[in-house]
């Protein structure tokens, strides 16, 4: 099980999980000021363990992930504090040898934009199977038989053929599909879905999620899902974190964020995703507002100008995530206020069905 995001374990000690984060800071220095893109994340994943990055545009989300695989560009970035251990050794020490030996066959990611990942002078089956004969010692041709087998788990019709296209010729879903084959070719011990089903459209991404579902029965493969769609991870994810502005406000099981949420952020979330029945008259409502700029946080807490229950001292002191109950965390000063959890939207539900018993 994921321990608090407060939590963390010596480098090497036999209780080493598979995937650590320790307070991990990744800064963008720009003309304009020092982005703060990633500002205090801490988390651990195991093995055949899910866990759900969840959070608007902009929050951090994607570029903790690139972060932990060591594509985020250096400069303008720059580690500003904190560590990433694959089963208890640092990544972040670790020479680009070392790197390339966990990217793709260890630890391997689902790009979000397919079109800018893939090589366009390149054949998809050749992409697809490189890393079986880079990590795998696979012939060229074995490679690419396996490769056509990939798209076809993928969902793509008449795979031998279109394994010999370019990118080009692959529609926007095709391409994501074809992303998702090459990130599942070497059975990676870490798979990091970024955004994995946004191009697709519903069966296709049911499919999608079976598969990755499948995989990690098999292989035990643990998943690291980002998206901005709580619902996307509501039957997949074991834990969730939510962002915002950089950082983690609330970190749970899924039963805890889904059925007992404590932080504003997530009602907002929540309050956002669309109802499964017809006959449900209850609008959508939108968050107000925009996300801050990471360069210039408001004081306090950074969702307060957009937070309907903010207070004075909201606008002032700066929350930190800590452990309201058992594996379940939160960074609202008012997280621990019975009073104040009377406005989640789950309380309201409640409430509701009370009367009506």
């Amino acid at each position: 099980m994921a321990t608090s995001p407060t939590s963390s374990t010596s480098p090497g000690s036999p209780t080493s999980h598979l995937l650590e984060l320790e307070d991990l800071r990744m800064y963008f220095h720009t003309q304009d000021g020092v982005v703060k893109a990633v500002d205090g994340v801490s988390y651990t994943l195991d093995a055949g363990q899910t866990l759900g990055v969840v959070g608007e545009s902009g929050s951090g989300k994607s570029v903790t992930a690139m972060s932990i695989m060591g594509l985020t560009p250096m400069p303008p970035g720059k580690i500003h504090g904190g560590d990433v251990r694959f089963k208890g050794e640092s990544m972040l020490t670790m020479s680009n040898k070392q790197l390339r030996g966990l990217r793709g066959n260890h630890i391997a990611m689902i790009f979000q934009d397919p079109l800018s990942s893939l090589n366009p002078v390149q054949r998809v089956g050749k992409q697809v199977g490189e890393g079986l004969t880079l990590h795998k010692g696979y012939k060229k041709k074995q490679a690419f038989q396996r490769a056509i087998e990939l798209l076809d788990m993928v969902g793509i019709p008449n795979p031998d053929e279109r394994a010999r296209d370019y990118p080009h010729q692959f529609s926007g879903g095709m391409r994501q599909r074809a992303m998702i084959a090459m990130a599942l070719a070497c059975d990676p011990e870490i798979l990091i879905a970024d955004e994995p089903t946004t191009a697709l459209d519903v069966t296709i991404q049911a499919q999608i999620l079976e598969l990755m579902q499948e995989m990690q029965r098999q292989h035990g493969t643990a998943i690291i899902m980002i998206t901005h769609d709580l619902g996307v991870v509501a039957d997949m994810a074991d834990n969730i974190m939510v962002m915002y502005a950089g950082k983690p406000v609330e970190y749970g099981t899924t039963d805890q964020v889904f059925y007992s949420p404590l932080h504003p952020y997530t009602w907002g979330l929540m309050r956002s995703i669309p109802k499964r029945t017809l006959d449900d008259d209850q609008p959508l409502t939108p968050i107000a507002g925009n996300p801050p700029s990471l360069i210039d946080l408001p004081a306090g807490c950074a969702f307060s100008p957009r937070c309907p229950y903010a207070t004075e001292r909201c606008n002032t002191e700066e929350p930190t995530i800590r452990e309201i109950e058992q594996g379940h965390s939160s960074a609202c000063l008012f997280s621990g206020d019975a009073a104040f959890l009377k406005n989640s939207p789950i309380y309201d539900t409640a409430s509701e069905g009370d009367g009506d018993e």
